[in-house]
């Protein structure tokens, strides 16, 4: 039988380790970006099929987006934009200085 946890647990367990946590950090702007995208498609209420339609893309290319796992241009970006009704806005923030 598989013993399984809430997400959020295993989470704050992996978190305690310092090189995971190490690593998870450096995915954070990859993660964000993933959630906006999805939080765009989700707020037009469209399937990845119909953002990919609406881009001249396929699916496939609109799960690699909302992975993370790649970093898309911002002409990828516009395009995902305009296929979801949004705008695209980019900004820079401070890096909070280290303790």
């Amino acid at each position: 039988m598989t013993k399984t946890i809430p997400v959020d647990q295993w989470a704050d367990e992996k978190l305690k380790d310092p090189a995971f946590k190490a690593a998870y950090d450096a995915l954070e702007d990859e993660f964000a970006l993933a959630a906006a995208l999805i939080r765009a498609r989700a707020d037009a209420d469209m399937t990845q099929e119909q953002v990919a339609e609406a881009m001249g893309t396929t699916q496939t290319v609109v799960a690699r987006l909302e992975s993370g796992k790649t970093m898309p241009s911002t002409r990828t970006l516009e395009r995902f934009a305009k296929a979801t009704g949004t705008r695209l806005c980019i900004s820079f923030k401070p890096i909070p200085a280290r303790q």
